[in-house]
Parts: C-alpha cells; sequence; structure tokens
C-alpha cells in the first residue's frame, strides 16, 4: 500500500477549476512512501560524477545519461567547481551535500570518472549517502610507489565500514596502460578493502583524456554494467570478490 503526498500546482488561481461542468483539482506527486515512512522512487535513480578540470559534458557522460534516461532511470550529473588535487575531494563533498536535500541522498546507481570514483566513496563514507551500485572509472586512492600494495590501507577521510555498509556493490574499471597512475593496481587497493569486482580492460588508457587524446564519447561496456540487476548479482555471487581481464575485440 502507497501513501501519496501531494503538493497543490497552480498555473492560474483559483485552485478549483470548473470545465464543461466539470470541478478540476490541480496538484502534482511530489513523493511516494510506503506505511513505514520509507520514500518509494518512481524511477531508478543515478549520480554521475566527473574528474579533475572535468564537468557534466566530459567525454562519455552525456551518453551514459541519455542512455540510462533511456532505460528509465533519473540522472544527476553536476558540474562540480574547481578541485586542486584528488586530496582536496572533501570541497566537493560539501558542495554535493549543499546541493541535495537529505531526501534525495539515496541512490540506485552512482558512477565516477577519475577523481569522481573517490568522491563517491568519500560521499559513501558519510551517514546520509546510500548507494546500490557504485561504480568507478579509472579512480584513485593514494599513491603506490612502484605500483605495489605494500600498505594496503585507506587514507584518512575513507572510512571502509561505513562505505560497506552504504553501498551494495562495486566494480572497478582500469586500464593496463593508464597515464595517471589511475591503473589497475588502484582497482586491486579499493577490491581489497571494500570487495567488489575488478574489470581491467586492455589499451583503454584513462578512458576519456585529453592528453591521450582520447575523446571517448561512448562506452558500452560501463552501460552494460550500469544496467546489472545489482540484487540477483549479490546474492548469487554471495558478495564474493571478483577480477575479470577484458582485451580488445
Amino acid at each position: 500500500m502507497i501513501i501519496i503526498a501531494c503538493s497543490w500546482y497552480f498555473l492560474n488561481r483559483p485552485f478549483l477549476k470548473k470545465r464543461n461542468g466539470i470541478h478540476l483539482f490541480r496538484f502534482m506527486i511530489i513523493y511516494c512512501f510506503d506505511l513505514n515512512g520509507n520514500m518509494i522512487h518512481m524511477k531508478k535513480r543515478a549520480a554521475l560524477f566527473h574528474g579533475l578540470g572535468g564537468s557534466k559534458t566530459s567525454y562519455w557522460i552525456p551518453w551514459l545519461k541519455t542512455s540510462l534516461e533511456a532505460n528509465g532511470f533519473h540522472v544527476w550529473t553536476p558540474s562540480l567547481s574547481e578541485c586542486s588535487s584528488f586530496e582536496d575531494l572533501d570541497k566537493w563533498v560539501q558542495e554535493i551535500a549543499a546541493k541535495l536535500p537529505s531526501a534525495h541522498r539515496d541512490y540506485d546507481l552512482m558512477v565516477g570518472h577519475s577523481a569522481g570514483g573517490p568522491l563517491i566513496l568519500r560521499l559513501l563514507s558519510r551517514s546520509d549517502f546510500t548507494v546500490k551500485h557504485a561504480i568507478s572509472v579509472a579512480g584513485f586512492i593514494k599513491p603506490l610507489p612502484n605500483k605495489q600494495l605494500n600498505d594496503p590501507v585507506f587514507p584518512v577521510g575513507f572510512d571502509v565500514a561505513a562505505i560497506q555498509k552504504n553501498c551494495d556493490a562495486f566494480t572497478f574499471i582500469h586500464s593496463d596502460n593508464d597515464p595517471w597512475n589511475c591503473g589497475q593496481e588502484q582497482g586491486e587497493l579499493m577490491r581489497q578493502n571494500l570487495g567488489g569486482t575488478l574489470v581491467v580492460m586492455t589499451g583503454e588508457g584513462h578512458f576519456g583524456s585529453d592528453y591521450m587524446k582520447q575523446p571517448y564519447n561512448t562506452f558500452p561496456l560501463l552501460l552494460k554494467l550500469c544496467m546489472l540487476n545489482i540484487g540477483n548479482t549479490q546474492e548469487a555471487a554471495g558478495k564474493k570478490m571478483q577480477q575479470h581481464q577484458i582485451g580488445n575485440a
């Protein structure tokens, strides 16, 4: 059973209009709740986050937004202010928290490119953001000398226990030739701490990079991963860690 909260909506007064002898009320549905007071979203909700120096129009983000919307998602793609480095992500966290009211912080899907990946984990380190499936593309957590996981501990600012509590499933996508030290070792660091699936692709650089002259306007594999039925996948897999190596066709 659903309880619907409504708000009066009017283009002109009065609230009650009469047309062809019939009185019509103008209103719009804002939220739906179950009997326990939990909000029910009419569409799946997704948020896509760009990397440093990027925007909502960077690389595959506009294409993915359109593709998800065509599959029934409501998609939020903010353009965030300039951020100096991966170590300055608190600026973005506060900016996002200021943009979103507390009732709009539960998502079905979050996707982050480059710095957008650790940004998602910083959001999930809080108590007020949750997501069913988080996907990090070419994410970075901390410097790894010689690309070795000698110290797999997350740096300050990431709460591993909270991240795991606030997310049902993780996917980490990396390439074997990333130019920005955002390669598969970063994905392995995240996988070891959080569980989830690590996808390593061959020769895909940073999945969008001006430096590598990668326009990367579409990303079909990413869309397929976004459309996975996470509930069934996690139940079948028992939340076991997985790794896949994908080469170019």
